[in-house]
Order: structure tokens, then C-alpha cells, then sequence
């Protein structure tokens, strides 16, 4: 039994820091493909159908997620409309990101699919080779949180870049390009719950995976049906979409189903 003396010293060895993003739930799965579906139809929204183009709409949603992130920075444990509003933003920003390298530079999709999956690479080594975890259950300090937000970053840019390439260059088509995508994601779960694949790795894997699904089935829903879509629009399609996440989001602030349990860190992890 820990004594009174112990007690008492606690607050002075340790602090007690919530972490800072969700539990990962099917809630969590479910926003996070709906998040990837707004990123690329809110994307498409802005640049052409309201005439911003590409260049001032990536400085708008740039500037809108460095303010978002500097709340969600400060913010000292998981709050659901905080959270998922960066990774909305986030998914948007990674889109935009990915177009205007090919779009605006030229750069060939081929190779913005490998420069990202290079970048997530890096930033996954840095990651481990400073916390020695990539786990998302000990974002406790602001160190393992700007990791976590860069390897968002890039997972979304790369998610973006790989489906387009498989939609467009290979010519899979949305429709086909979301069920390929899909089927990867069910084969990533199966091995994690019958070939005990790695949690942590299992978790990145299909975290990168549904983000060209998501925006496969962005594309298939908004699209005209002279290029293989539903024809639904992008103002229908991100209104649908942002209004389904606007729900999750408040029924999980009501009832905390997603929040970890605080843990215990000492003051050298800040």
C-alpha cells in the first residue's frame, strides 16, 4: 500500500498528462475515412467550383490549420471537436499539398508517392529514434505530439498521391480503386488479429490506406458520370459528409467513449 509520504511526493516527481488524441475505436476509423472524403471533395470545392484556384486555396487552409494546431498544441488533453477539426484541415492541407506539386509543378505522381513515402519514413525514424515508441496511446508531451502531427501531415499527402496515381495513371477507376484499397485495409486487420501483426505498425498502415480510400470514395460520389462518379457534387458530398463527422463528434464529447486514461509522465518527457 503506498504510504501517506509517498503520496505527497508525488506531485512533485511526476505530473499527470492526459493523452492528446483519441482511442482508436471504430468511431475513430469511421470519422477518420469520412475526415479523408471532406479532404479531397472540400479541396476540389474550394479550387475550382468557387474560382479560389489552387495556390490562394492551399494559403487559406494552411493558415486555418497552423491556428488550429497552436489550440490543439495548447490544449492539455483530447478534446473530440479540436481534434478532429485539425485532422479535417489536415486532410485538406495534405491534399493540396500533393496537387500542387502535380498540378502546379509537374511533378509526375510517381514520384510525389515515393517523395512522401520517404518523408513518412523519416519522420517515423526520427520519431523512434527520439521516444523510442511510435505508439499513439503515450502522446503525452508536446515532443511526441509535433511527431504525431507531422507523420498525420504526410500520411494523408502520400494517401493523396497513391490515389490518384492508382485512379488515374493505372487507370483503376473510384470505384475500383476504393474496393482495392479496402480489401488492403481487411488484410492489414486480419493479420493483425490472427497473425498477431504488429499493433503500432498495423495501426499507421491502415491510417495511410484510408486516406486514398476516402478520397476514391470522394471522387466516386462527386464526380460527373462522364468520368465515373455518382455525380452527387462536391457542396453535397462535403456538406453530407462534414454533417455525419459533426454528429460523431458531438456524441463522442457527450459520452468519452474514445478518451484514454491519464498517465503518469515525469517532467524529462516534456
Amino acid at each position: 500500500m503506498t504510504s501517506d509520504t509517498q503520496r505527497a511526493d508525488t506531485p512533485a516527481r511526476h505530473r499527470q498528462m492526459l493523452n492528446k488524441v483519441p482511442e482508436v475505436t471504430v468511431y475513430f476509423w469511421v470519422i477518420k475515412v469520412l475526415c479523408t472524403t471532406v479532404g479531397e471533395t472540400a479541396a476540389d470545392l474550394l479550387n475550382a467550383n468557387l474560382g479560389m484556384g489552387l495556390t490562394n486555396t492551399s494559403y487559406l487552409m494552411s493558415a486555418l490549420l497552423v491556428i488550429t494546431l497552436v489550440f490543439q498544441f495548447r490544449a492539455r488533453a483530447y478534446v473530440p471537436a479540436l481534434y478532429w477539426l485539425s485532422v479535417v484541415l489536415i486532410s485538406v492541407v495534405g491534399t493540396l499539398i500533393s496537387d500542387n506539386l502535380t498540378d502546379n509543378l509537374g511533378v509526375p505522381l510517381e514520384t510525389t508517392t515515393v517523395v512522401f513515402a520517404v518523408a513518412l519514413a523519416l519522420t517515423f525514424g526520427a520519431w523512434y529514434l527520439s521516444e523510442r515508441t511510435l505508439s499513439i496511446h503515450s502522446i503525452t508531451t508536446r515532443r511526441r505530439e509535433a511527431f504525431y502531427w507531422s507523420a498525420i501531415l504526410f500520411t494523408f499527402a502520400l494517401g493523396t498521391a497513391a490515389g490518384d496515381l492508382a485512379a488515374e495513371r493505372l487507370d483503376l477507376g473510384y470505384w475500383f480503386s476504393a474496393v482495392v484499397f479496402a480489401v488492403l485495409i481487411a488484410a492489414v486487420a486480419l493479420a493483425r488479429f490472427t497473425l498477431d501483426f504488429d499493433a503500432i505498425w498495423a495501426f499507421w498502415i491502415a491510417y495511410v490506406l484510408t486516406r486514398p480510400l476516402g478520397a476514391s470514395l470522394g471522387d466516386y460520389l462527386s464526380q460527373p458520370h462522364t468520368d465515373g462518379g455518382l455525380a452527387l457534387g462536391t457542396v453535397g458530398t462535403s456538406a453530407l459528409f462534414l454533417a455525419v463527422i459533426l454528429g460523431l463528434v458531438i456524441h463522442l464529447t457527450r459520452t468519452r467513449r474514445d478518451v484514454l486514461p491519464a498517465k503518469e509522465v515525469t517532467p524529462r518527457e516534456e
